[in-house]
């Protein structure tokens, strides 16, 4: 079962006011524009599939200004900040001040229905958020999506749990998916992926780079070992040498394993080692 890193059930800009009026909520004037996207969101308890909102503030007044936006979680969910604050200086035409917001949930959290308010002056907006239950880990299942990733570096542009998203596509690469280190020309690289719970591994898929734009060849991952914790200790179960695909499978014995790495020994660039996608299985 593929999860998306963010499961977007609408999208949009919310203007607050506008919304006022389809509300029990008495009126409020404000010179403050309120927009959200998207309108909707799902998210699931897995630690690497947050849901991402991304907050708009403008000045649709005639002074500059300085706005406080509250965020108020209900339920199991966390958000990375309950506050998004900025100077908004009025200007024709009006420009809007964005912020993103990663939501969470724990793993335990109840399946249902959730919100956020947002709340800037007493102008007042909800956002809907619908928890979904966690997708099943058994042996036919990939046991790495959205699990806890941690890696030697990481690239600035980049963000760690981007190889176990649920997207394999490497023209998505300059949307930010995928993992990318952080230290050019430096081999060994390191990435990292904790399993929930025990289990056997006996094969691992890799997406490394390979888009018209930057080929496998030119730009994917070329040496890596794949590797798997047993007891503490990492174990070298298949080796790949030479690449030069976008997608490698490795078979191997089931290992009862903790958690998956790849040891990335080169680069067809020589530069950076890239993995588009990491997934695992029992058979």
């Amino acid at each position: 079962m593929r999860i998306p890193r963010q499961t977007v059930i609408a999208a949009g800009t919310l203007v607050a006011a506008a919304l006022l009026g389809s509300s029990s909520m008495p009126s409020a004037t404000s010179s403050v524009g309120v927009g959200v996207a998207p309108e909707q969101l799902s998210v699931v308890g897995l630690p690497c599939l947050p849901g991402t909102l991304n907050l708009t503030m403008t000045n649709t007044g005639k002074q500059d200004r300085y706005a406080d936006l509250t965020l108020q979680p209900t339920g199991p969910l966390q958000l990375s900040r309950t506050l998004f604050s900025s100077w908004l200086p009025a200007v024709d035409p009006d420009q809007p001040v964005s912020a993103p917001v990663e939501v969470r949930v724990p793993r335990d959290a109840k399946p249902g229905s959730y919100k956020i308010g947002l709340e800037v002056d007493r102008t007042r907006v909800t956002v809907p958020v619908t928890v979904e239950p966690l997708p099943p880990k058994g042996a036919g299942d990939n046991l790495v999506l959205g699990e806890q990733a941690t890696a030697s570096s990481t690239h600035g542009n980049f963000t760690l749990c981007g190889a176990v998203d649920g997207d394999k596509d490497s023209e998505h690469w300059d949307t930010l998916t995928g993992w990318n280190d952080g230290t050019r020309a430096a081999f060994p690289d390191t990435y990292d992926v904790a399993l929930s719970a025990p289990a056997a591994v006996g094969r691992v898929e890799l997406y490394t780079l390979d888009s018209a734009k930057y080929p496998a060849k030119a730009n994917g991952l070329k040496d890596w070992d794949v590797q798997v914790q047993v007891g503490g200790a990492w174990q070298t179960v298949a080796q790949v040498r030479g690449n030069t695909a976008g997608h490698v499978t490795s078979t191997f014995a089931p290992v009862q394993a903790d958690a998956v790495r790849i040891l990335c020994l080169d680069g067809n660039d020589h530069t950076y080692s890239r993995i588009v996608e990491l997934e695992a299985y029992g058979n």
